[in-house]
């Protein structure tokens, strides 16, 4: 009979048991050494680090198998590791625990060109994937900035830049195949564009966070380079001349690519970061994809409408380097904002409303902001609905982290009341675990409860992640 009682932290004997059977099996790639547990326990947010009691690297599908069931047998918890970018807590181990590091498997199993598909184990990065298909003539869009793990990417239902047109981490995903609790390989779809066989289970564990398995392979939909590209930036004269330039191109079809929104504090960040001299007023990050007709159509149709919401000071950029500038300006804004208040630590965090609403929750947030007195750039794939807060604080004032804490739950709150989510792409992990009710309904959470228990009955999934204890 398999316990269901509530997992505790076990104890060390049982601790003792897992780290010398994990030894005798993989060697020197089990490491018990305060540093790397530490770095496996890091988390980009002022939740203390809770390092695992081992870090373990596998190097195939069977050794994930041999992990968990030793683990399984000894109710010791499992957490999934990728590079450890995720933003939330996810990886963090709070009763301790074996932490399973994908980084040895990296293969890039098979590509189906004429399928517009591959299949790859989940420590390969989106960059590692890119540059292996850069002769085929394909890419995979999905870019969340950071050179995460396809594995992590998948676990956290990751999306970024491109999300716009070519959706997020859900969409991209055709087949899974996951370590269950029980140490059994679960087969979530084939490689076929659509099915109807049964449960969608792919979409279950794509965002499931660890908590329901691990991802041993992933099966990816892949899409044709475009033919020509071109990068611009606009300013405009306040927050919702940017959104509503981005709606009405939206409404009436303009196919683009990436539309990304900086307020004038996240520019002025940029500029100092990576030595640009971009006007330091709202500005809308593009791109466009299409044949060399098409984009030149798109750039033009973009145009007329940002002028008619008094956007100025376009910058067009269509060759590589040019537009390789701009977006690692636009990825390295985290970065940037790092140097805005020496000392201060940044916490990152998202929310996505519906772009009706977008303008409003994003001036509110910067009066909030303000009032709060706290220093705290905007950036925000604006296409979608979703934009990021990163407010800079000093962690050694008690006042200022409660001031902190009170702006992040009046910004997730706020986000739900307008029909959003306190969360469109970072996941829930530990720091959000708190306002899933208030988005969902208890029926919901219930029903995830009743999820997790069916596959998960004794809680060893990197707990303490999307519901609570």
């Amino acid at each position: 009979m398999i316990d269901s009682t509530p997992l505790l932290r076990p104890n060390d004997s049982a601790v003792a048991a897992v780290t010398a059977a994990l030894t005798r099996q993989f060697g020197n790639r089990c490491v018990t050494s305060a540093a790397v547990r530490e770095q496996h326990g890091h988390t980009l947010t002022w939740i203390a680090n809770q390092p695992p009691d081992a870090v373990v690297y596998p190097l195939d599908a069977a050794e994930m198998v041999a992990i968990v069931k030793l683990c399984a047998a000894h109710r010791m918890p499992v957490i999934p590791f990728g590079v450890g970018t995720s933003l939330e807590g996810h990886v963090n181990a709070p009763l301790g625990g074996v932490c399973v590091d994908t980084s040895m498997m990296k293969a890039v199993l098979s590509v189906q060109p004429e399928d517009l598909t591959c299949v790859v184990e989940p420590g390969v990065t989106r960059k590692q994937l890119n540059e292996h298909l850069r002769d085929t003539g394909l890419f995979f869009p999905i870019d969340p900035g950071a050179d995460a793990t396809i594995g992590g990417m998948t676990a956290t239902r990751a999306s970024g830049t491109n999300a716009v047109r070519y959706g997020t981490m859900k969409d991209n995903v055709l087949a899974l195949e996951v370590v269950s609790p029980a140490g059994e390989i679960v087969t979530t779809a084939r490689r076929a564009k659509k099915t109807s066989a049964g449960y969608d289970l792919t979409r279950l564990y794509v965002g499931s966070e660890g908590t329901l398995g691990l991802i041993a392979k992933v099966t990816l939909k892949l899409h044709g380079a475009p033919e020509a590209i071109s990068a611009a930036v606009c300013s405009f004269p306040s927050i919702k001349a940017a959104c509503d330039t981005t709606i009405q191109a939206i409404q009436i079809g303009l196919p683009m690519a990436r539309i990304e929104l900086l307020d004038e504090l996240q520019v002025a960040a940029c500029n100092r970061h990576s030595k640009l001299s971009l006007p330091e007023k709202p500005l809308l990050l593009l791109e466009f994809h299409g044949t060399t007709a098409g984009v030149a159509e798109q750039v033009e149709t973009f145009s007329a409408i940002a002028r008619d919401n008094g956007g100025s000071d376009f910058q067009w950029a269509t060759k590589p380097e040019d537009r390789t500038r701009l977006w690692e300006a636009r990825h390295n804004a985290y970065w940037a904002t790092m140097e805005i208040r020496p000392g201060a630590k940044g916490f990152a965090t998202d929310v996505c409303v519906p772009i009706s609403r977008l303008a409003e929750c994003v001036e509110e947030t910067k009066r909030d902001l303000d009032a709060s007195g706290l220093i705290g750039p905007i950036v925000g794939h604006v296409g979608d609905g979703n934009f990021h807060v990163q407010p800079m604080i000093m962690v050694d004032d008690p006042e200022e982290i409660a001031r902190a804490e009170g702006f992040l739950e009046r910004l997730a709150k706020r986000a739900i009341s307008m029909d959003g989510t306190c969360t469109g792409e970072h996941g829930v992990g530990q720091g959000k675990i708190k306002y899933l009710e208030a988005e969902l309904g208890p029926a919901a959470l219930a029903t995830m409860r009743a999820i997790k228990v069916a596959i998960d009955p004794q809680g060893i999934m990197n707990p303490g992640k999307i519901l609570a204890f």
